[in-house]
């Protein structure tokens, strides 16, 4: 699977050209459908590359794949971040940011970027067997869990994944009648109660602005004349 590539230009442009791309944003296609508007929003000039969320079934599998697209992205010149927590790599995506020179997301998963590692810890020790749910896994509960799993296949399976959980957290992003009747839907599944926790997109928006910041600050850094002895 190869990974999706859109640019994002910049809305206050009056012709509706793009500006030139600096930055190219390696991204969880989880993350996408939001970077892609705050980018849009924002007029930041970058390039989104999304990798398939299903990465995630295979976490083992998310580094290789991340370092593959950014040294292509890299030969070609350009100015890389990903837009990825550690997702479950155990500091693998890290040693590649080493190897490569570049920067990540910080936190252990994208429910931190969402609502922050303070929030996220104080809901799992509030109450252990939390699921979180985000707006992504919402809207495809069915297709990346159910079926990834096999229990559209073999539902007698559930309590065995599920059975330990006792709460179900919805972390909104944008929470709509609609989307929140999905998320009752996903709830109901577990026969567990929902939690809704408006966590927006802000601290995403946040953690974009100032690792796009710091890539573009390492850049002109490399590109900065020597001074004269």
């Amino acid at each position: 699977m190869t990974a999706l590539s859109t640019s994002c230009p910049s809305p206050s442009d009056p012709s509706g050209a793009a500006p030139p791309v600096d930055t190219s944003v390696i991204a969880c296609g989880a993350l996408g459908p939001s970077i892609r508007q705050i980018a849009a929003r924002r007029g930041w000039p970058v390039e989104l590359h999304c990798l398939p969320p299903l990465l995630h079934n295979r976490p083992r599998d998310i580094a290789p794949r991340v370092e593959l697209l950014a040294r292509r992205l890299l030969s070609a010149g350009n100015s890389v971040v990903l837009a990825y927590a550690d997702c479950g790599t155990y500091g693998a995506l890290d040693g590649v940011c080493e190897r490569l020179g570049i920067q990540r997301l910080a936190g252990l998963h994208c429910y931190d970027v969402f609502a922050g590692a303070d929030k996220m810890r104080d809901l799992f020790d509030d109450e252990p067997g939390t699921y979180v749910l985000t707006d992504f896994l919402v809207r495809s509960f069915r297709r990346t869990v159910l079926s990834e799993l096999g229990l559209d296949r073999h539902p007698e399976l559930w309590s065995d994944y599920f059975g330990s959980y006792t709460r179900v957290v919805w972390l909104a992003q944008s929470r709509t009648a609609s989307l929140e009747e999905q998320a009752e839907g996903v709830a109901a599944l577990f026969g567990l109660p929902l939690t809704v926790v408006d966590a927006g997109v802000a601290r995403l928006e946040l953690a974009l602005s100032e690792l796009l910041g710091a890539g573009r600050a390492a850049r002109q850094a490399k590109r900065a004349p020597l001074s004269p002895l």
